[in-house]
């Protein structure tokens, strides 16, 4: 239907605090509206109000609902594969429903088909293979947006990177290949949730739906795109303290590397301590951008400000000890993990100021 201009209407106030307009009948009659039927109000971002008919709308979203996003691939096996499944990861991204990953030719279709269901078992949430030929495979998400909620999703990525760098912190004095395990597995949860927030961020800017996802503006889209990055970051970093105790256990067990000194108990007891400070801080940064409290998130500032001293004494005391230059690295390594950490949750706490400030500022009143 072509715009129509159908004039303007005057707001009226019925006594009782409710503000009433007319619809004009010409519309309601090209509807089919009748006593009794419902309107919904969408808030734009602009602040306009559309009026959609419940009849309509309804009709709409089950149409939305019953089309699938469906894409396909041809895949050569004979070509690099890491390229077939970074395609894959990014139509997963954009929020395909379904994937087919056609094969050309005859050979290693088998190892190709293992290394892609492998990959989208590990590294996409909700996904299942449903259908499979000898040259295809068919890929799809099952689970919905409203099923997990992006709030949901942060938390649980927030907890598992967290308690993944506090194994990697530890395990330097308690390390076991079940320890090493657990990170790992931990980073494939953090990237996993990483990807489906990201998902759900495109789905929800494509769609206009920043509401349905528990926001106020659309720009809080980009707020959780950069704390989504921040925790990735964190189980990232866990990990390459991991690969390091790793190598260097190797080294130990194969006698090309002596260690005459246990780790210094004072410097790693410091260690411990800072890191559960960078832990803390960050955990009361999420709370207070999940609250909305810009209070808590300001004070959080010069909190962060205050480990500076903390992080020099540590670092003048590690100089001050005869240290294994091997140990004194991945010492070095976890202190710069958990300086990050305090970073992040400072990065957090500034992206709550900017989340909330206009509504603090807004309920102000001029006396």
């Amino acid at each position: 239907m072509a715009e129509k201009d159908l004039g303007y209407r005057r707001v009226q106030c019925t006594g009782r605090g409710s503000y009433i307009i007319s619809l004009p009948k010409e519309w309601v009659q090209d509807i089919g509206l009748k006593r009794g039927s419902e309107i919904a109000f969408n808030l734009e971002p602009d602040s306009t109000l559309t009026l959609v008919p419940r009849k309509i709308k309804e009709k709409t979203e089950g149409d939305e609902n019953s089309k699938l996003k469906e894409y396909y691939i041809s895949v050569d096996p004979q070509e690099d594969i890491q390229s077939t499944l970074r395609m894959i990861q990014a139509l997963y991204v954009i929020s395909a429903d379904v994937i087919r990953i056609h094969f050309r030719g005859t050979t290693d279709i088998s190892k190709c088909k293992t290394i892609i269901k492998n990959f989208a078992r590990d590294t996409f949430l909700g996904s299942e293979i449903i259908d499979e030929t000898d040259d295809e495979i068919t890929l799809q998400i099952l689970i919905k947006h409203s099923e997990f909620p992006i709030e949901k999703a942060v938390r649980r990525m927030a907890i598992i990177a967290l308690s993944a760098n506090k194994e990697a912190i530890t395990a330097l004095k308690s390390s076991s290949k079940e320890v090493y395990q657990n990170v790992v597995n931990a980073h494939h949860d953090v990237n996993r949730l990483g990807l489906y927030v990201v998902r759900q961020l495109k789905f929800g800017i494509e769609h206009n739906m920043y509401r349905e996802l528990g926001f106020k503006t659309p720009k809080e889209f980009l707020l959780y795109r950069i704390i989504v990055n921040d925790i990735r970051d964190i189980g990232e970093n866990a990990l390459n303290i991991m690969h390091n105790l790793a190598t260097f256990q190797k080294l130990v067990d194969d006698q090309m590397l002596f260690i005459k000194d246990p780790v210094d108990e004072e410097v790693y007891s410091q260690m411990r301590n800072f890191n559960a400070l960078a832990h803390q801080l960050f955990e009361d940064a999420t709370k207070a951008m999940f609250k909305r409290d810009y209070n808590d998130a300001e004070a959080l500032i010069p909190k962060r400000q205050g480990y500076v001293t903390l992080e020099n004494d540590l670092i003048r005391l590690m100089s001050s000890k005869k240290l294994d230059p091997n140990i004194s690295a991945i010492l070095r390594l976890m202190l710069d993990t958990s300086r990050r950490i305090l970073d992040y949750g400072q990065d957090v706490a500034e992206l709550t100021l900017n989340r909330t400030v206009e509504e603090l500022c807004s309920s102000f009143a001029i006396k």
